[in-house]
């Protein structure tokens, strides 16, 4: 299934898309505020199965929240495939790249990102973001799956001269509205082989990157028993998984997003997240 956080009329809730892709909101006439405590109490499949005379709701009639709104944790995954440390010239530790994105930073699907005025290089960064499904704590990496609700877009969109002003990635990662997360959620079961989701990132239309997930230099297991290794995974947390070669910085001339630019991360098959990008 697909599941999503919007807001309509005003007020933040959750539900599904049916198959004629239309929602059908069971947030409100759920005991559930967010998305994220669905998901804690395992209570996805009964809602839908409550949810089925619903009147549905269109696509245009609501406005999209990140996937998950208020996550606890947003560990992200740095240098995770080979073509992209090599452009880089990092990477190739025994161990995951692991830095952290804030949920204020976080923007959804349609919604603006932002390039702020402190910087002219807002880069992007299509990835495979994983939604931890309970909690978790030294998972064996077999074992991985069990602890997964589902999977996502996400744009881990970077401003390089502030995350280069040393080792640490933080400043870069964490200006407003730079991370893009969305639309919806399709759980392992509708993804189907998950080594094959293919990620694409286009830039007004350009493609700027393309690889498969079975290409990730740290699978989902390894990073979901490593992350877990040194902390308590919580349903709702996001695991962004890395990102491909090809992106702005590493090309020559650079390219990086600026006022007007539509960047879309598309995630076969879960969907695109498609964002315009807007100063301020």
């Amino acid at each position: 299934m697909r599941w999503l956080s919007f807001r309509q009329d005003g007020n933040e809730t959750f539900g599904y898309l049916n198959s004629g892709n239309q929602i059908v909101c069971v947030g409100a006439e759920s005991p559930f505020a967010t998305l994220k405590a669905a998901i804690k109490a395992d209570a996805l499949d009964d809602l839908a199965s409550q949810s089925v005379e619903s009147e549905p709701l269109a696509l245009d009639d609501i406005e999209y929240l990140p996937t998950i709104p208020d996550p606890d944790k947003i560990l992200c995954v740095g240098l995770n495939y080979r073509e992209h440390q090599a452009e880089t010239g990092r990477g190739g530790e025994d161990n995951p790249t692991i830095f952290v994105r804030f949920a204020a930073a976080q923007v959804g699907h349609l919604r603006n990102m932002v390039r702020p005025f402190e910087s002219k290089a807002l880069d992007f960064e299509g990835e495979i973001a994983l939604i931890i499904g309970r909690h978790a704590r030294r998972v064996v990496p077999a074992d991985w799956l069990d602890y997964v609700a589902g999977f996502s877009c996400y744009n881990d969109g970077s401003v390089r001269d502030y995350q280069r002003h040393t080792s640490q990635f933080t400043p870069g990662k964490n200006f407003t509205g730079t991370g893009g997360f969305g639309p919806w959620m399709m759980t392992p079961d509708e993804v189907g082989d998950l080594n094959e989701m293919e990620i694409t990132t286009r830039l007004n239309g350009n493609v700027m990157q393309n690889a498969k997930s079975k290409q990730l230099v740290f699978g989902f297991a390894e990073l979901v028993a490593y992350c877990s290794t040194f902390t308590d995974l919580v349903p709702g947390d996001v695991i962004v998984t890395g990102t491909p070669g090809g992106v702005g910085s590493a090309r020559t001339p650079p390219v990086f997003m600026d006022e007007g630019d539509v960047i879309e991360i598309t995630v076969d098959p879960i969907g695109t997240l498609r964002n315009n990008v807007v100063v301020g």
